[in-house]
């Protein structure tokens, strides 16, 4: 007899009659323990802040939940379109219960992304077909386990970074935990000055409201200030047993101030009285700036390991920053008026799914 046939499925995340198959897919990330970016909540998150349409693809045995495929359809004028698992993410390909159901699933995006001529599906973690385009040198992720105590969380940082975390904490600033409109304004503040200084688009401002109403109770803002003055901002989520610090960033008085320093060092300790057990620092462009700041923190990069399938003669998205071909709109990105740069930003940023 011939074992039931993996059947899937496209769900909607907008349409309310798939709102029941939404928490059976929730409660196979659970079980499965798939990343935060692998969750309904976090496509609607991305859906509701920057107008990316949603979906996914769900496989089903005798009923049984096998495997999920969230997507994320990025349509842009500047950067194509594509199919993104996760959108924003850096985690999130496919979750399955086998090879087969893997097979399955990406067999059905390639024709999804057929039908709605995207010129690409890009999986970020997780099992990459064979014949894909796969590669692991880009990217690396850094997580470390939280430390028992306040004073040997200090201890575990490397003596030289250790240095500037004790500046910080003698430098009279200010930190604020929450998630009201008044965090969401700090950070804002904070935020888009950093990436504006970097030379990168910032996101739309609705982006991080929707995060933090999509996941009330498990993402927060830690502000540092300096006499009332937003300087350093991050926005974390809570997920799997680890904070993950996800879009944050300082001003160029946060250098001085060492706010940057403070502000990762207060999370730590906020995090483990929340009951986390490691800190994930996310990615980082391997060899970048971010990369060794994270290792002179003491992390240890684990790299990353993403796969493309492109159409026939299809163009494939180019994202990276990093790349020559943006060079030279980084830097002068990087001294655009922030007003401008803020009001330009969320327009392209979308793109960067």
């Amino acid at each position: 007899m011939n074992a039931p046939v993996n059947m899937i499925q496209q769900v909607s995340l907008y349409d309310p009659a798939d709102t029941a198959m939404c928490a059976r897919i929730e409660g196979f990330v659970c079980e499965r323990r798939g990343s935060l970016f692998h969750r309904p909540a976090w496509l609607n998150a991305v859906a509701r802040g920057t107008g990316q349409q949603a979906c996914g693809l769900v496989a089903q045995q005798l009923g049984a939940v096998t495997g999920w495929l969230p997507l994320t359809a990025v349509r842009s004028v500047l950067f194509g379109k594509a199919l993104v698992s996760s959108g924003f993410g850096v985690g999130g390909g496919i979750l399955a219960d086998s090879e087969e159901v893997v097979r399955v699933l990406a067999k059905a995006a390639q024709d999804h992304a057929r039908r709605g001529g995207f010129a690409s599906v890009e999986l970020r973690g997780g099992p990459i077909p064979a014949d894909w385009r796969r590669w692991n040198d880009k990217h690396c992720g850094f997580e470390r386990a939280l430390a028992a105590d306040d004073e040997a969380e200090l201890l575990a940082i490397p003596r030289k970074a250790r240095a500037e975390v004790r500046k910080g904490l003698k430098n009279g600033l200010t930190v604020r935990i929450g998630s009201d409109s008044d965090d969401l304004a700090a950070h804002y503040v904070a935020y888009s000055e950093s990436v504006r200084n970097l030379g990168t688009p910032v996101f739309p401002k609705r982006l991080f409201r929707a995060m933090i109403e999509m996941f009330p109770g498990t993402s927060d803002i830690l502000t540092v200030s300096d006499a009332d003055r937003p300087i350093a901002s991050v926005l974390s989520f809570y997920h799997n047993g680890a904070v993950m610090p996800f879009w944050g960033g300082g001003s160029f008085a946060a250098r001085a101030a060492r706010a940057n320093e403070l502000m990762y060092y207060e999370l730590m300790l906020h995090a483990r009285r929340k009951g986390m057990q490691s800190f994930d620092f996310g990615r980082s462009k391997t060899a970048s700036g971010p990369y060794h700041f994270k290792k002179n923190w003491g992390f240890e990069p684990q790299p990353l390991t993403y796969g493309e399938w492109a159409g026939d003669g299809a163009r494939t998205r180019d994202v990276d920053p990093t790349s020559a071909a943006y060079s030279r709109k980084i830097e002068l990105w990087k001294k655009l008026p922030l007003p401008l740069a803020n009001a330009a930003g969320p327009f392209i940023a979308r793109g960067l799914a």
